[in-house]
């Protein structure tokens, strides 16, 4: 399994040089490039990418019923009658023999019959026998020796085809095509799972680029407000203003600090989590700060329910998978309803013998097929009862129709989860524009109220009240921007286009 994409190595990336003693750097980083970076060296694609190729494996070790195996085979034996008592206390002593016998067979390679793709098995064999030995006996009163010596052999072939039961489909044919279609469904668990990373690293980088803009906006609250303290101090020093208003500044300043701290930490948050999607050695990024150079943008971008729904029914991943399922399971009602069926099977054996005074001989005559033999018949086997076969059949029926809700439940679960999308696309795009109109407001508001104080026409109070609307305006036009981001990630991801989105090919090799 590849995936079509650019090809980055890990210091290139970085752009310097980590040794053990990592000096903390600034990376800045796209968007694609932290993709990129996420679908080479993510661990959770790493390991995922392996289960289509086991898959595979597994499918191709399946066609080994098929493979024919050749056995050869070779013996000596050795017998002796005994002897006979003759009358006269004469004793006549008993023969003996000797047998050689070799035989060459071709069948399945684990031995018994071969199997072949449509059902039919096969048994090939030759042997040939080679007896010899003395024998004794009484001629005219004189004990005669007489030795002898013969040889037989046969070549034959014997194959056998069911008719009714295992003539469509057997077990073997069963297992190959289900593990056809867990190749399929693994190959499809792996996009979803690299969907699933891409997903998750776009939202994360989208997530890091609101930590950091919160950063700074709250470091703009800090400067407000210490700039308000001083002036404030400059006013008590003159009695111009009240010793508690000052009091009031220091505590807004103090607690603007404190938020600043909280802001940055949940920038190494999402930065430590950034990291984890994008690399296998974690070593190597833990003293670099990722720094985002995608600039947020809010494009709008129209909607089509139907074709989205259209989308998700054509590439998300788990619908394909669901698909799948109910196919496996409609290859097992075939099997089971098969397996309902009698043992009807036609069989045939053809070959011929040979035979001689010596070895050669007899396989001459095989050789020159002078004797043929063959026979044929068949055979019908009917079930008493079948409760076996007949229950496996009701479970793989009970199996398809539970596969067929499922698939049912799927479509719609996807198409709920596309509708909310849309609708979060939506309500983020309107909030982009009312929050960026609503943190204008909030700084010309704040600007007005601290040139009335510096007149004297306004409170300390109203301008850190200003000052605290202000940050908060702004980090709500952050997070609408960033919302509607990734609510457009989001619903690529639950049309199942993510991928495509974002120019990532997978293909299966």
């Amino acid at each position: 399994m590849k995936i079509a994409s650019v090809t980055f190595s890990l210091v290139g990336i970085l752009g310097l040089s980590l040794s053990s003693q990592a000096v903390a750097a600034e990376r800045p980083m796209t968007l694609a490039e932290t993709i990129e970076l996420a679908t080479k060296h993510n661990l959770d694609v790493q390991i995922e990418r392996y289960n289509p190729r086991l898959a595979v494996y597994n499918l191709e070790g399946l066609y080994g019923a098929y493979d024919p195996g050749v056995s050869f085979s070779g013996e000596h034996s050795h017998d002796e009658a005994g002897s006979r008592l003759l009358g006269g206390g004469f004793s006549v002593p008993g023969s003996t023999s000797d047998q050689d016998a070799f035989g060459i067979g071709l069948g399945g390679a684990n031995g018994g019959s071969g199997l072949l793709p449509w059902g039919m098995t096969y048994s090939a064999r030759g042997n040939v026998n080679d007896t010899y030995g003395d024998s004794f006996g009484i001629n005219n009163g004189n004990l005669v020796v007489d030795p002898f010596e013969n040889s037989s052999g046969s070549a034959s072939l014997t194959l056998t085809q069911p008719l009714l039961k295992n003539f469509w489909i057997d077990g073997t044919r069963l297992n190959i095509r289900l593990a056809k279609n867990n190749v399929k469904w693994t190959e499809q668990a792996f996009k979803q799972r690299l969907m699933d990373i891409v997903n998750l690293t776009e939202q994360t980088y989208y997530e890091l680029i609101a930590a950091r803009e919160f950063v700074i906006a709250q470091q703009k609250a800090v400067e407000l407000a210490e700039r308000l303290l001083t002036e404030n101090k400059k006013r008590v020093e003159v009695g111009a203003m009240a010793p508690l208003d000052e009091k009031q500044a220091e505590s807004q300043a103090a607690s603007s600090r404190a938020d600043l701290l909280v802001a940055k930490n949940a920038v190494a948050v999402r930065e430590d989590l950034l990291k984890s999607y994008i690399t296998d050695e974690y070593a190597k990024y833990a003293s670099v700060k990722i720094v985002p150079s995608e600039p947020l943008r809010a494009q709008r971008q129209f909607f089509d329910r139907q074709d989205s729904w259209s989308k998700g029914l054509a590439s998300r991943p788990d619908y394909a998978q669901a698909k799948i399922d109910l196919e496996s399971a409609g290859i097992q009602i075939k099997y089971t309803k098969n397996q309902l069926l009698p043992q009807v099977d036609i069989f045939g054996t053809f070959g011929y013998n040979g035979s001689g005074d010596e070895f050669n001989q007899a396989i001459g005559e095989v050789r020159d097929m002078n004797s043929p033999f063959w026979r044929y018949g068949g055979q019908i086997t009917i079930p008493i009862g079948n409760t076996s076969a007949k229950n496996s059949y009701r479970a793989s029926k009970a199996t398809r129709e539970k596969a067929v809700l499922t698939l049912k439940r799927t479509e719609q679960s996807l198409m709920v989860q596309i509708d909310e999308a849309i609708n979060q696309a939506r309500s983020s795009f309107e909030r982009v524009e009312a929050t960026a109109a609503a943190s204008s407001f909030a700084a010309a508001a704040l600007d007005a109220e601290e040139k009335k104080l510096a007149s004297g026409k306004s409170t300390s109070f109203e301008v850190l009240s200003l000052q605290r609307d202000l940050t908060t305006a702004r980090n709500a036009e952050i997070r609408a921007l960033v919302d509607y981001n990734k609510a457009l990630a989001q619903l690529a991801f639950a049309e199942g286009t993510l991928l495509e989105r974002r120019g990532i090919t997978v293909t299966v090799k």
